[in-house]
């Protein structure tokens, strides 16, 4: 019996999945960690002219340029200020490199299927096109970004043509 509660338990593990939590105002979120390429502290971008506003700019990352989007100002939050807790999430989304502003980042969290909900229909700051769904824990919930969605939207096509 032993032997089948191993398995079990393996099977549960393979099906998990490893998320990196960051925060945006009062709100925890999440994206897949196998997205994510690296964290960097916020420095200052260089503007592009007609960008919108959640596309703070562009940086050279080790001689590639990236475009740098602010999902705080994408999620239209309030108060959006740079502090010594503002990190940029450097993530690959299919064949690019983003950049995203986000107030910080607090851990890795490895969540199986059940304790991921479908994501709600209504009451969320974003569109729940954009969301994978709600992940549980104990006393935390966290909002489940589907950063390829996101990321590839139509809006998000001029991400393409400022980092060309």
């Amino acid at each position: 019996m032993t032997d089948l509660n191993a398995a079990s338990a393996a099977a549960v593990e393979a099906h998990s999945r490893e998320f990196l939590v960051f925060s945006l105002g009062d709100e925890e979120y999440a994206i897949d960690i196998l997205k994510v390429q690296e964290i960097r502290g916020y420095e200052n971008v260089t503007r592009i002219a007609n960008a919108p506003d959640f596309i703070k700019g562009v940086t050279n990352l080790r001689g590639v340029i990236v475009p740098i989007v602010d999902l705080r100002i994408k999620f239209h939050l309030d108060n959006v200020e740079y502090g010594g807790q503002t990190v940029v999430i450097v993530v690959n989304v299919g064949d690019r490199v983003v950049g995203i502003v986000v107030d910080g980042v607090s851990d890795v969290m490895t969540l199986t299927p059940e304790q991921i909900k479908p994501a709600p229909e209504f009451g969320v700051t974003l569109s729940s096109d954009y969301l994978s769904g709600l992940g549980s824990l104990e006393d935390r919930m966290l909002v489940l970004v589907d950063i390829d969605k996101l990321l590839t939207s139509d809006e998000m096509a001029l991400v393409d043509t400022v980092g060309a």
